[in-house]
């Protein structure tokens, strides 16, 4: 028989691997004994049979090496072509079974990069399970392939061993998440997919339904309500490992379908709740990555990290803090940094030791660019050196102000100082941005340490100038920690008894305590501007259920997906995820979303209206 190659045509194939894999027998006859990782030096001598992926073939000599890889490893097979039939069959990705002797690799000189690296398979009997095409790209760590490719081809990328290992530590988070809820004697409660529409800060995927014309169920964001309606039930303590689905705009850690550890306790304060997740991350930390957390985690208010770091989840590994100059410059000659002081806004900036030299023009740059991307108008800066300060702000401001902004900031020679002057929130935006970038460019980022933090005492509203009225910050839900104000324009002044988990400057959940007396959920939904009728409409069944003995109780929701990619210090999300969205939302392997089959929409009662064609370009 001819010798069959991967790249043989589809047509071709059919025929040759029926007729390769003998008809009418379904069943392998070579059944592994091992897997493809666990053999080692005491198994010299052993008859074994593996069964996996070519990942290699080199021909050495007369003698064909085959690295054989499945999910639990790689072994090296020597095959002698003259003694076993197929041996010049096995192109990569070809699937075989393989029957031989463990051996210690000759000459004594194991391969140190891989467990099994001490032996090989002596082969003396090949199975062909199946072929395989030519793969659309090398199953390897530093793939090439563009990542649209790797979607496209998912089940092919999911052999890459480092892609493997994040699917397989995704599975032991979650079942050590499973172990400590147990034991802490948590109930496992699925709630519903199909839900009623509700605003949460996202736009809902809806499902049209078929046997309530007209009507639509909403996809979960999150199991909020549900969660609150499960502690009125006496459930007491709740949790799930479940889906969401935000119809959102993507980013490297967003996705529109996601993961969450969600959780809620009845009876319980925000300690309570702290406890049981510095349980659970102590615990995966300790046993996932070998590393020990702090029994008891940091925290920080919504107020000193804003003030800090400008931004709600700092990333505290490394330093280069905001230091607010605005009482130093409030009346200095530098039109930009009084007349922002003076409109209710600030002066913020960052000293960053030995930046004069370490942060080149060209660098200096880069950061305007990017504090005007988050709503600077600018970003002033001044190097310090023994022959005198330079740069923007060094013209502007008087040799005593300079030396007060110096003192202030403790700076000295050899230094760059960068300033945002502006409204708080752009100051805050535009300078937690450059701080970011600073740490990543100098290198102050230590990737060796994991730092948790709870950023508590959220405000509990903000004021939109768009809409012209109060909002709620996080979501409406959350108690606040004292009594609502009679005067609207003090709502800010309000904290709530909001908490999130931040681990090294990503954001891994957000919980509350939450309201559990229908009153005070009506008063907030009217301090937002939502009135009786609206409020009766959206939330009429959770504001009822909260008038049959609703216990005070308090949760928190974890990203799984951002969780992992984080312990396993990866950039992006999609590599954590069996199956995700490319950055538009698109599967490529199934080519999803896609044109609803024929009928359906008659069916639902629905009309398409696609989108409108563009206008050809003027020539």
């Amino acid at each position: 028989m001819a010798t069959l190659r991967a790249h043989a045509s589809d047509e071709i194939r059919s025929g040759v691997i029926l007729s390769h894999l003998e008809p009418g027998r379904r069943a392998m006859k070579l059944q592994r004994t091992h897997n493809c990782g666990e053999l080692r030096a005491e198994h010299a001598g052993q008859e074994v049979i593996l069964n996996g992926w070519v990942s290699v073939r080199r021909d050495l000599g007369g003698l064909y090496f085959v690295d054989l890889r499945d999910r639990y490893g790689v072994t090296q097979v020597n095959i002698d072509p003259e003694k076993v039939a197929n041996a010049d069959e096995l192109s990569r990705e070809t699937v075989i079974a393989v029957k031989g002797r463990v051996q210690e690799r000759p000459g004594g000189n194991p391969n140190e990069s891989m467990p099994t690296g001490a032996i090989e398979v002596s082969c003396s009997e090949i199975e062909i399970l199946n072929l395989s095409l030519t793969p659309p790209f090398e199953v390897k760590d530093d793939v090439k392939a563009n990542e649209d490719t790797r979607l496209r081809f998912r089940y092919v990328d999911m052999r890459r061993p480092v892609l493997s290992k994040a699917i397989q530590t995704r599975s032991r988070i979650c079942q050590i998440i499973r172990e400590v809820f147990h034991g802490e004697d948590f109930c496992e409660v699925e709630t519903p997919l199909l839900m009623k529409t509700s605003p949460e800060g996202a736009r809902d995927f809806i499902v049209p339904s078929r046997m309530q014309p007209g009507k639509v169920y909403a996809m979960p964001q999150s199991p909020q309500l549900m969660k609150q309606a499960l502690m009125v039930s006496g459930i007491d303590k709740y949790f799930q490992i479940c889906k969401c689905l935000r119809d959102e705009d993507l980013r490297a850690d967003r996705q529109p379908e996601f993961t969450q550890l969600d959780m809620e306790m009845s009876f319980v304060r925000s300690d309570d709740v702290f406890l049981v997740i510095e349980k659970t991350l102590v615990r995966l930390w300790k046993e996932v990555l070998g590393e020990d957390l702090p029994v008891e985690f940091p925290r920080m208010s919504y107020r000193e990290a804003m003030d800090r770091f400008g931004i709600d989840k700092p990333d505290t590994r490394f330093g280069l803090e905001l230091v607010d100059c605005s009482e130093t410059l409030k009346e200095c000659g530098f039109q930009v940094f009084s007349g922002a002081i003076s409109g209710g806004g600030s002066v913020r900036g960052i000293r960053v030791p030995g930046g004069a030299k370490a942060v080149s023009r060209k660098k200096v740059d880069k950061l305007e660019k990017l504090a005007k991307e988050h709503g600077a108008k600018g970003l002033a800066w001044m190097k310090l050196a023994a022959d005198g300060p330079s740069g923007p702000v060094a013209k502007f401001l008087s040799e005593d102000e300079r030396k007060a902004i110096c003192d202030q900031m403790g700076a000295v020679d050899g230094d760059l100082l960068v300033f945002v002057a502006d409204k708080n929130d752009v100051v805050f935006a535009a300078l937690a941005a450059v701080r970011q970038r600073l740490g990543q460019d100098l290198d102050l980022i230590d990737r060796n340490v994991t730092d948790v933090l709870w950023i508590c005492d959220f405000p509990l509203f903000e004021y939109s100038e768009e809409h012209g009225g109060w909002g709620a910050m996080h979501h409406m839900f959350t108690m606040p920690k004292k009594d609502l104000p009679a005067d609207n324009s003090k709502l800010g002044d309000v904290l709530g008894n909001q908490y999130d988990l931040v681990v090294n400057g990503n954001e891994m959940g957000s919980g509350s305590v939450r309201i559990h007396r229908a009153d005070i959920q009506r008063r907030i939904f009217e301090l937002i501007g939502m009135d009786e009728e609206e409020a009766n409409e959206k939330f009429g069944w959770f504001l009822q259920a909260l008038e049959y003995g609703a216990p005070p109780h308090g949760g928190i929701a974890l990203g799984i997906d951002r969780l992992v990619m984080v312990m396993l210090g990866y950039d992006n999300i999609r590599d954590v995820i069996a199956f995700p969205k490319n950055s538009s939302g698109i599967d490529p392997m199934m080519d999803s979303p896609s044109e609803p089959m024929d009928g359906a929409f008659e069916e639902l009662g629905l009309t398409f209206t696609p989108p409108a064609p563009e206008a050809p370009e003027e020539s």
